[in-house]
């Protein structure tokens, strides 16, 4: 295993869980990869102790497992568990926005608009990365403002499992759909219109399981 240092914040744990799941998620650390203390310790620059609770956090949103005679490796990618997650993460994005349309500022819907100027610009440089980060910013907004604090922790769970699988719709024509399910979905928040605000975001978050049964041919 051979990645870049990272810089230590405060939390350790945090910091050790972010780290590898990021690197898991990205690909850097692919299905199988062996993750040893003594070599993840070198890399975080942290002890033991913070890597397996990150590691324990990490298993229990389904990135990594824990083989026989205690080996710890990247999980595979598993299509049926992403797609899983994915109905999960629909749902929730879609009671975040019910929860936030009515509270959303002019300010938060600018920081809607300019996420996804961010997502449309990535996706023309097929930058997955930046699709994926622009992507993110783009539906926190409705999170922080729906002020529900268990939206967060849920979505932290089921998001990283699909986000690894998700990665190959913003390689894809297809993923630039949602540039355009982004902009309606301001729309409707702008509108004020609950209900076709939350709908249209839970179409936009299940729209990988379409692309998964009917692959882009390109």
């Amino acid at each position: 295993m051979s990645l870049a240092p990272v810089a230590r914040p405060a939390s350790l744990r945090d910091h050790a869980y972010a780290a590898l799941r990021d690197a898991i998620v990205s690909g850097r650390l692919e299905p199988g990869a062996r993750l040893r203390d003594s070599e993840l310790e070198e890399w975080l620059g942290v002890s033991r102790t913070p890597i397996r609770e990150a590691i324990a956090r990490l298993e229990v949103a389904g990135l990594v497992r824990t083989r026989r005679a205690k080996a710890t490796e990247v999980a595979p990618l598993d299509e049926r568990e992403a797609l899983s997650a994915q109905r999960i993460a629909a749902a929730l994005h879609e009671l975040a926005v019910r929860e936030a349309v009515p509270q959303l500022t002019a300010s938060d819907l600018d920081a809607m608009r300019a996420a996804n100027a961010r997502f449309a610009e990535a996706l023309g440089a097929s930058d997955v990365e930046g699709a994926v980060t622009a992507d993110d910013e783009f539906h926190r907004v409705a999170v922080d403002a729906s002020a529900n604090p268990l939206l967060g922790t849920l979505l932290e769970q089921v998001t990283p499992l699909l986000r690894r699988l998700e990665r190959a719709r913003f390689s894809s024509l297809a993923g630039r759909d949602s540039v355009s399910a982004h902009a309606r979905i301001v729309e409707l928040c702008t509108a004020g219109d609950v209900d076709a605000a939350a709908s249209a975001t839970r179409e936009n978050w299940l729209t990988l399981e379409r692309l998964l049964t009917h692959p882009d041919p390109a």
